[in-house]
């Protein structure tokens, strides 16, 4: 039996520490999709080949992504849905999106998490001082560059050209990820109640 609609790709992301962890794992829950989530195959990564350096991170980094959209794009071409969250770059990764719908069409729904400056920067260095985070991140290393990257200039919105919501996380109690699970099957055909 051919499916009446494509799978559905839900795409959670944002930068750093606006909680797309917490939010996916409770949304994919909700909806009953498998989780494809940047953090869990990099630190298997630094776990086999070990960790290095911030310059390595960043090399592990890359290769998760080109990960990531291999694993993506073998659950699409099987007809199944799935969600996926990580820091997806609105100037390096839609086209990488584009190119994966051509071979294997799927409906996207983005939900992007925002969070203002100065809390993500208050996350950051008390995420780093925890250590809760695998070491391989050289979290303490990075706040200068996490601090840069927060006061510099705004990423554009991840448009995938499907549905999208734009979540404000700065406040995360107010946060309802079972509105937001609904928002997404009522949009969303292929995911059943």
């Amino acid at each position: 039996m051919i499916p009446s609609h494509p799978p559905l790709l839900l795409v959670i992301t944002g930068r750093p520490c606006t909680g797309k962890s917490t939010l996916a794992k409770s949304i994919a829950a909700s909806l009953n999709l498998p989780l494809l989530a940047k953090d869990d195959i990099k630190e298997r990564l630094f776990d086999q080949l070990g960790a290095r350096d911030r310059a390595w991170s960043r090399k592990l980094g890359a290769a998760t992504f080109d990960l990531m959209f291999y694993f993506m794009e073998l659950q699409l071409s099987a007809g199944h849905s799935l969600a996926t969250e990580a820091p997806f770059y609105p100037r390096f990764h839609p086209e990488k999106f584009r190119q994966m719908q051509q071979r294997c069409p799927y409906q996207p729904f983005v939900i992007e998490l925002v969070t203002e400056s100065e809390t993500l920067i208050q996350r950051f260095t008390r995420r780093s001082a925890s250590g809760e985070r695998h070491p391989g991140h050289m979290d303490l290393t990075n706040i200068p560059e996490f601090e840069a990257l927060c006061r510099g200039e705004n990423e554009l919105p991840l448009d995938l050209g499907g549905g999208r919501i734009e979540v404000d996380t700065s406040d995360f109690s107010r946060v309802d990820p079972a509105a937001l699970a609904a928002a997404i099957r009522a949009a969303c055909p292929q995911i059943s109640a």
